[in-house]
């Protein structure tokens, strides 16, 4: 039985540009949504509404860097004259990987604004309208990272935003209990997508890629399923995951002798 019903869904999806956020839209708009499509390209969202409505659902572009002041206003506003607003995906993301010591103050606050920042306060001023958006629950769906679940080496300050988009979520969730707003959290590990192209770790290092596809099934058959948390890494794959609850030093042991590979992998991954 589908606890949470996907179709006809009215609502907006950020960084729906590419990746998570661009097969979101499709698979949303399959399902008869109408979407707002917000990201920092006008290309690339014009691209993703395309096959939104080759999949048969309707979509807006808004092209909008959620990082500067008054952005997320703009967004509420363009919503302001929809009838219904019931969908909230919190996905824009950016991510800039490297020693903390070398990683400049603007890539730091750039990370912590679009982040966490901008899906707070997308949320905050949207939620009046999710609150009464139907006679069905609304939906909140946060894209954290499997990286908020064991934080990695290298990755300090984009590891602290998604931990904290996660711990926002379930504080919300539990702030409206007994409110029509289901609030889902993803984690997703490492994805192929081209957020991840300037990144070269592979599996030897741990960062074994799942298909795009294969994550965004996990991801609907769990909010169907009125799943609060999606994880998106293989249940056979959680190893590290449940040691960095039970002995977190271990990781840090099983982690060390790679450290010297892995930094010079991940020393040019950079979205911003």
């Amino acid at each position: 039985m589908t606890i949470v019903d996907l179709t006809n869904r009215y609502g907006i999806i950020t960084g729906a540009g590419q990746g998570i956020g661009r097969a979101l839209a499709v698979e949303f708009g399959s399902r008869g949504a109408h979407l707002l499509l917000v990201g920092r390209k006008e290309s690339t969202l014009v691209a993703t509404a395309r096959l939104v409505e080759a999949a048969g659902g309707t979509a807006e572009v808004f092209t909008q860097d959620l990082t500067l002041p008054n952005s997320v206003d703009r967004v509420a506003e363009a919503v302001g004259s929809w009838a219904t607003v019931d969908l909230l995906v919190n996905n824009a993301g950016n991510v800039r990987a490297g020693r903390l010591e070398l990683t400049s103050e603007a890539d730091i606050r750039s990370m912590i604004e679009l982040n966490l920042v901008a899906p707070v306060l997308l949320t905050r001023a949207l939620l009046p309208r999710l609150r009464t958006g139907a006679d069905r629950d609304s939906i909140v769906l946060n894209i954290s990272s499997g990286i908020a679940l064991v934080g990695m080496p290298f990755y300090t300050v984009y590891a602290a935003t998604k931990a904290g988009l996660a711990r926002f979520g379930e504080s919300l969730r539990r702030e409206l209990t007994g409110v029509k707003v289901h609030v889902t959290t993803v984690y997703p590990g490492a994805t192929d997508t081209d957020m991840m192209s300037s990144q070269n770790a592979g599996a030897d290092l741990g960062w074994e890629r799942r298909s795009l596809d294969d994550v965004i099934a996990d991801v609907l058959a769990g909010l169907e399923a009125g799943d609060h948390e999606i994880n998106t890494v293989p249940e056979d794959r959680r190893g590290m995951q449940e040691l960095n609850i039970s002995d977190p030093m271990a990781v840090d042991a099983a982690m060390a002798p790679g450290l010297a590979d892995l930094e010079s992998a991940v020393r040019d991954h950079r979205s911003i």
